[in-house]
């Protein structure tokens, strides 16, 4: 019986060892990870940082990548890095954080803006959709313009180029105008900015921007921004907007016209699709006294 009793006492020993071991083994590479990880972070090379701070955004729900990337938002003295802080926030989801993204629009450098305000709509928070506006139009929705840093950053060609390559184009999926936008990246600097920031304000619930891009469609010095206005309007759905559309058609460029036709199809189907009934609210009976 002792002997049986050893046995089985040997038995459990050799099974508690082994899932330590496991649970050893299993750690060891976690532990490994995030050492390469914030080694990483802490680099002083800045194109490290900034992919060490990028790829936090893969880690939703993780309480040390979100701590990280805010740390690197608000502390990296690289306007690469921060941004890169900022895309990260709002790729891992962190709501908690929608403040302190609010709070990087008074950063220096346009990219990190750019990539703020793009985390926040990502998030939910149609703040983020103020930027774009200021952007497409030179004004801030409340009519008030913008302050002195504001314009001297918007109307600096080297600095939008570099916001169109690293922000602004890289968050929007262009579909047939990415190609364009970066061929025009040594003709107009700013084309493929005022474009993506049209493209942004697709689904800006906000009549103002709506209005904006209207407008926009009949920028006479930039035909990209005028295809990405109309592509825009398709998106909102608005058939208040089909006059601005059916204008459009009749565009200098080829490329204009056609996506110019394909809002005025579009607008057209929404307009004639019938509108879903609003049942009458009932009435509850009055008490007789």
């Amino acid at each position: 019986m002792r002997a049986v009793f050893r046995a089985f006492g040997v038995a459990l020993l050799s099974t508690g060892a082994g899932i330590a071991l496991a649970q050893t083994s299993t750690q060891a590479p976690l532990d490994s990870a995030w050492t390469v990880l914030n080694t990483g972070l802490e680099d002083n090379n800045r194109d490290i940082r900034a992919r060490a701070t990028r790829v936090l955004g893969e880690l939703d729900g993780d309480a040390k990548a979100e701590k990280a990337a805010l740390n690197a938002l608000q502390n990296d003295k690289e306007p690469t890095v921060r941004a890169a802080g900022a895309q990260a926030l709002g790729e891992m989801g962190a709501k908690d954080a929608k403040d302190d993204l609010h709070a990087a629009f008074q950063d220096e450098d346009p990219s990190v803006i750019i990539a703020a305000a793009h985390s926040l709509i990502q998030l939910g928070d149609e703040r983020g959709y103020n930027v774009y506006y200021a952007i497409l139009t030179g004004q801030q929705k409340t009519g008030t313009s913008l302050t002195d840093q504001q314009k001297k950053l918007l109307h600096d060609p080297k600095k939008m180029a570099q916001l169109g390559g690293e922000a602004a184009v890289g968050f929007i999926p262009f579909g047939g105008l990415a190609l364009s936008g970066y061929k025009l990246l040594r003709k107009d600097d700013t084309s493929p900015v005022l474009a993506a920031a049209a493209l942004m304000l697709a689904k800006d619930p906000d009549a103002k921007s709506g209005n904006a891009l209207a407008d926009a469609s009949t920028d006479q010095d930039k035909w990209l921004v005028r295809c990405a206005a109309f592509q825009a309007l398709a998106q909102r759905g608005d058939p208040v907007y089909l006059d601005a559309a059916e204008k459009g058609l009749e565009d200098d460029r080829q490329e204009v016209r056609i996506t110019a036709a394909a809002a005025v199809i579009h607008l057209n189907d929404v307009k004639s699709r019938p509108k879903p009934e609003t049942k009458p609210q009932s009435r509850k009976p009055t008490k007789k006294r």
